[in-house]
C-alpha cells in the first residue's frame, strides 16, 4: 500500500510539471527555446527560425544579436576587419552613399546624442563602401543605406559587413544589378498574387493603371522606410531573415489585401489609387500580416507564379 501511494506521488508530481510547463508564459516558453536551440551541436537553425518568424519574432535585440548571424550562417569568430578609411573617396558611388546618409538622421533614435549619430553615420558610409568594394559585382541603390543602418543600430559596424555582405548576395541580390530589371521582375510578383487572393481587387488595380511602383521602397528598403516605429521593423527583419527572399513581396501583397476596401473605394486612377497605397499606415495589425503572408507563401508559392510575373 505504502509502495501505490508513492508511486502515485510521482504520477502527481510529474503531472504539476507538466501542468507548470504548460502554463509557463509563452515569452519565457520562447526565450527557452532560443536559449536551448543556440546551445544546441550543432545549433538548431529551424528552431531559431520558427522563432524568427513566429508571434513575437526575436523579443530583443540581446537575441537579435545571437540569432541573425546563425540564421545566415555566419561564422562569429571570423568577422571582416574595421573597414579603411582610405581611398573611400574614389569610391565611384561615394558621393551618393554620402548623400543618402546624411539624408538618414530620422532613422537614428530620437535624443541620441549629435556627436554619436554623426559617428554611426560615419561608420554606415564605411560599412556600405566596403560591401561594395569587396564585391564589385553588386550595384549600391538608394535605399541600400536604410537596410544597413536597421543592422548597425543592433549589431554595431563588424557584424554588420558580415550581415550585409551575405544579403547583398542573396535575399538583396536583385536590386544589386546595373539596371532595375531584376527589381521590376520581384514586383512583378503583385499583381498575380493579388489575382489568385481577391480578383476584384486586382481587377480595379488594373483597371486604375497604378503598376507597381508604389512598394518599391517597401520593397528594397524591407520598409525600413516606411515604418516610423523602429520596433516594427525589426520585427519585420526577424521574418525576412528567416524566410525566403520573396517574402517580402508577399507582405507588400497582404498590405494591399488588408486595405482592400479603402483601395476600392477610392476613385479608379492612377494618381489616387497611388497616393493611397504610397501612404502606409502606421498602426497596421504586424502579426496578423506576417501569419498571412507565411499562408500565402504555401498556398501560393513562386514557382506557381513566375510565368505570370515575367510578363
Amino acid at each position: 500500500m505504502k509502495k501505490a501511494r508513492k508511486r502515485l506521488s510521482v504520477s502527481g508530481s510529474q503531472a504539476s510539471v507538466r501542468k507548470h510547463e504548460e502554463q509557463l508564459p509563452w515569452k519565457k516558453q520562447k526565450l527557452l527555446d532560443i536559449h536551448q536551440a543556440l546551445n544546441s551541436d550543432p545549433v538548431d537553425i529551424e528552431t531559431l527560425r520558427r522563432a524568427a518568424v513566429s508571434e513575437g519574432g526575436l523579443l530583443t535585440d540581446d537575441i537579435r544579436r545571437k540569432v541573425w548571424p546563425k540564421l545566415l550562417s555566419i561564422n562569429v569568430y571570423s568577422l571582416p576587419a574595421k573597414p579603411s578609411k582610405d581611398d573611400r573617396e574614389d569610391h565611384k558611388d561615394y558621393r551618393q552613399v554620402v548623400l543618402d546618409v546624411r539624408r538618414s538622421m530620422r532613422r537614428f533614435p530620437k535624443g541620441m546624442r549629435v556627436d554619436e549619430r554623426e559617428g554611426l553615420q560615419e561608420q554606415l558610409i564605411d560599412i556600405i563602401l566596403d560591401v561594395l568594394r569587396r564585391n564589385p559585382q553588386l550595384h549600391y541603390y538608394q535605399g541600400y543605406h536604410d537596410i544597413v543602418v536597421t543592422f548597425l543600430l543592433v549589431v554595431g559596424e563588424k557584424m554588420t559587413i558580415a550581415i550585409m555582405e551575405k544579403l547583398s548576395n542573396h535575399h538583396l541580390r536583385d536590386f544589386m544589378d546595373p539596371t532595375m530589371d531584376s527589381t521590376k521582375h520581384v514586383l512583378n510578383y503583385l499583381m498575380p498574387i493579388l489575382e489568385r487572393v481577391d480578383r476584384e481587387l486586382h481587377d480595379f488595380m488594373i483597371r486604375s493603371e497604378v503598376g507597381t511602383i508604389f512598394a518599391l521602397s517597401w520593397l528594397i528598403t524591407w520598409y525600413g522606410y516606411v515604418l516610423s516605429d523602429f520596433r516594427h521593423v525589426l520585427r519585420l527583419y526577424d521574418f525576412f531573415l528567416a524566410s525566403h527572399p520573396l517574402m517580402a513581396i508577399y507582405f507588400a501583397a497582404v498590405i494591399v489585401l488588408y486595405r482592400q476596401k479603402e483601395v476600392k473605394s477610392s476613385e479608379c486612377d492612377m494618381a489616387s489609387v497611388h497616393h493611397l497605397l504610397s501612404q502606409m499606415p502606421q498602426d497596421l495589425p504586424y502579426e496578423d500580416l506576417i501569419g498571412r503572408a507565411q499562408r500565402l507563401f504555401m498556398s501560393c508559392p513562386p514557382s506557381l507564379l513566375t510565368q505570370s510575373a515575367a510578363l
